[in-house]
């Protein structure tokens, strides 16, 4: 006999410990899980209505400063497949709510390059487009061919190819319109052999340490693995959301400025000719700020883009020590910082 999987369930009175990876102590009065999204039309007339709705993943991007008000939607939908192989790519589908990591290892195993500097990254691959997660030189961004989405302004199922997803440095038509789109499912384009990036954050360096002289995508992937298991901590273990603060994308001249009274500044190429990418790290450091906590909200021994929870912080004082942080570097360097992370329950 066959087990019958519902295609939702909800829960009153739930607490979001366990779907977000600063495990900061927060409730949701109702919680969705739909595991088939063919039923989400209905279900959001009919449990949500009109009222709030936030989704949340593995909750690897959000900082929970508050209870979030109304529904939290959380997608069980995990299938992962290939839809066509042509002589130089295939096309994959996985559903929103597929584990990120789980897909690039898959990937890789099934051939496919592309995702291996983007290893080890928490989160679903359903949130994967909202931030245009990036890693080591690489962004989703420029592998991903179309999002399938529920359009709550619109009432109907939208398919945004790679253009009409306006993907940027963090950035994407998701998170300009954070409440518009219910991501249910992401299509990739996967050359089977690509150029690959070994430029980036010492990738190089740790292949010529792995004894990697003729590297494959695998072994990227190994090298991004070993390199963020060294730099970043496990939130299973301290509870993060990775980088915590995004790297400033300056106007040339501004850039110019800075490097005069700060020669070491680590810059990057940014989005064309007209600006430069600075590290947010190099600053947050510079500040001393690396590796400091007040109570167990603190930034991370090991990498200084990293707001860390060392116990039972709440968000709100993860938020607090982060405003902190960066109000000291705009002082400082007259660069503001923001956070990569979404805030619920309090504005930056």
């Amino acid at each position: 006999m066959t087990d019958v999987i519902a295609p939702w369930s909800l829960v009153e009175h739930a607490s979001l410990h366990s779907l977000n990876t600063f495990h900061v102590a927060a409730n949701a009065a109702r919680l969705l899980r739909v595991t088939d999204v063919a039923a989400l039309p209905e279900v959001l007339a009919t449990i949500v209505g009109s009222g709030p709705l936030l989704v949340l993943g593995s909750g690897s991007n959000v900082l929970l400063a508050g209870d979030p008000e109304g529904t939290v939607l959380t997608f069980d939908n995990n299938d992962v497949r290939i839809l066509e192989h042509r002589a130089d790519h295939a096309i994959v589908r996985a559903g929103a709510g597929a584990n990120w990591h789980g897909l690039v290892m898959w990937s890789l195993a099934e051939g496919l390059s592309g995702l291996e500097n983007l290893a080890l990254i928490p989160g679903t691959v359903g949130a994967a487009p909202i931030q245009n997660i990036g890693a080591y030189g690489a962004q989703v961004g420029d592998f991903i061919q179309a999002v399938e989405a529920w359009d709550t302004r619109e009432q109907l199922w939208v398919r945004l190819d790679q253009e009409a997803c306006q993907f940027a440095y963090r950035d994407s038509v998701f998170k300009q319109e954070p409440d518009r789109y219910l991501i249910t499912a992401v299509e990739f384009r996967l050359p089977l052999l690509h150029e690959l990036r070994l430029g980036y954050a010492g990738i190089s360096d740790e292949l010529k340490a792995m004894g990697i002289e003729l590297p494959v995508a695998t072994d990227v992937a190994n090298a991004v693995i070993a390199i963020r298991r060294r730099k970043l901590p496990d939130p299973d273990v301290l509870g993060n959301a990775g980088s915590f603060f995004k790297n400033p994308v300056l106007p040339v001249e501004q850039v110019d400025v800075l490097l005069q009274h700060y020669p070491a500044l680590p810059v990057f190429p940014g989005n064309d000719e007209s600006n430069r990418k600075i590290s947010a790290a190099w600053m947050i450091e510079a500040c001393g700020w690396k590796g400091q906590r007040d109570g167990d909200a603190g930034i991370s021994p090991n990498h200084a883009l990293v707001l860390v929870n060392h116990g039972s912080a709440s968000g709100a004082e993860l938020l607090a020590f982060a405003r902190r942080v960066s109000a000291s570097v705009l002082e400082t360097f007259g660069v503001p910082i923001e956070p990569e992370p979404r805030l619920i329950g309090a504005q930056w």
